[in-house]
């Protein structure tokens, strides 16, 4: 043990675990009881985990596939696939896992013939684990595999954060045999690396807001340019002034900002502005052309660049289902004549796509022209179905300083952190009634909208 440790010296951090995890392996028995280390264990290396006497029914050959389309899509999502016995207590398992595994992310057991799936609010918000779990377990006849593979693929691309870090993790196995000489170096390294990762998604995602909302600030400002408005005419009363200098300083206050903007949250308080600022406008054309004041609504629905709403209209879109949303007239007209709604869309990877389905970069977005309506409860209701009102329709949303301080649907804690222990437990329950009874999974399960 003592050349061991004095090999280790001076290669690095990575040298280090390595010959750590060497000396736990000769220390280790030959083969180790399934159970809730073992578990932990393997999801902390693989992400997915089949207990022996499961094998049977989920194959070794299905897990390696399942592991690779985890992995493939970077996401901190754990499966185990487990039997219905006391070593994995109905109650408590998804706690125990949780807890041993130590990773903020989504977790998914089945566990007998029972699927569901919890999941910190970090990675995915309230109620959406157990709707996708739900909505998987009917739609496959107890198929194991087919599950598991439709609960990832509908979950992963909602799950924010980068999966595990597999030439690093296995760090965390080595405990408690090294877990002080791992304090060093080793976790250093990991808790830099998971940082650096989340910067860099934070850049990238501001980088893609701002393109878009510097947009939206050339709209606002070309309106101001239409509307023509001479303060010093002779026809101009102090009402009018007010109401231009109002939407002037929030143009002004909208570039500011966005300039400023640091993270993504950021952008809120930019749409909130330009927001304000388009319904002053809004009032002062209508005291120009002694029309009746504007009622405050929200913006338009199809596309905030639209200003203020005038009326909600009932729209379905492509193989969705109607809802009323709130529209400007000239969309309201086209809804009327069957027409399609000029709709925002914005540049992903996957192609343009309308603000609402591009992504949780455009929480903020979307916060700051809605969020001031129907009690913060306006935009859930609109989005139900949606990737963007998925994580809206969270207690986080509701609250008053919604989106601030990590998009408002995160709380300390960021998918794939290493939290250990310090996690929510409200989050993890058990196991309720049969596979399909955990929260409505078909209701959202993508082929709303």
């Amino acid at each position: 043990m003592r050349t061991l440790a004095r090999r280790s010296r001076g290669a690095g951090p990575l040298a280090l675990v390595a010959a750590l995890l060497g000396l736990l392996l000769l220390l280790a028995p030959a083969a180790s009881a399934a159970g809730l280390s073992d578990a932990a264990a393997t999801l902390k290396k693989g992400q997915v985990y089949v207990d022996p006497a499961m094998t049977g029914r989920f194959s070794q050959d299905q897990a390696d596939a399942l592991t690779k389309k985890i992995e493939k899509a970077d996401k901190p999502i754990f499966v185990a696939v487990l039997p219905d016995s006391s070593t994995y207590a109905k109650d408590t398992v998804f706690k125990d896992i949780r807890t041993k595994v130590g990773v903020d992310g989504v977790y998914a057991i089945w566990r007998g013939d029972q699927f569901t799936a919890r999941a910190d609010r970090g990675a995915l918000g309230a109620g959406l684990p157990e709707r996708i779990s739900g909505a998987a377990f009917r739609s496959n006849g107890g198929d194991i595999n087919a599950t598991l593979n439709d609960f990832v693929d509908q979950a992963a691309p909602q799950t924010k954060g980068t999966g595990v870090n597999h030439s690093t993790s296995i760090a965390w196995v080595v405990i408690p045999v090294v877990v002080l000489a791992l304090a060093g170096a080793g976790v250093f390294l990991l808790f830099r690396r998971a940082k650096q990762r989340k910067e860099a998604q934070a850049r990238a995602e501001l980088d893609q807001l701002r393109r878009v909302v510097d947009e939206d600030i050339t709209a606002f400002g070309v309106e101001l340019e239409r509307l023509d408005f001479n303060p010093a005419a002779a026809d101009a009363d102090d009402v009018q002034r007010t109401d231009y200098s109002q939407a002037l300083d929030s143009y002004e206050k909208s570039k500011r900002l966005m300039d400023e903007a640091k993270k993504p949250e950021d952008v809120k308080q930019v749409t909130e502005a330009i927001e304000d600022g388009r319904f002053s406008l809004a009032t002062l054309a209508a005291r120009r052309e002694k029309r009746p004041l504007p009622e405050r609504r929200p913006p338009c629905f199809m596309d905030p660049r639209h200003g203020p709403s005038v009326k909600d209209v009932d729209w379905a879109p492509a193989g969705g289902t109607s809802r009323s949303v709130p529209v400007c007239q000239a969309d309201a007209d086209r809804v009327a004549a069957g027409l399609d709604p000029a709709i925002r869309t914005v540049d992903t990877e996957q192609g343009p796509q309308p603000y609402w389905n591009a992504g949780p970069a455009y929480a903020p977005y979307a916060g700051g022209y809605y969020g001031g309506f129907g009690g913060g409860g306006l935009l859930p209701g609109l989005l139900v179905g949606t990737m963007l009102g998925s994580m809206m329709s969270t207690p986080a949303y509701a609250a008053a300083p919604m989106m601030d301080g990590g998009h408002g649907y995160q709380d300390q804690f960021e998918g794939g952190d290493f939290t250990g222990a310090d996690f929510n437990g409200g989050d993890f329950g058990g196991f309720g009634g049969g596979g399909g009874d955990f929260g409505g999974g078909g209701d959202f399960g993508g082929g709303d909208w």
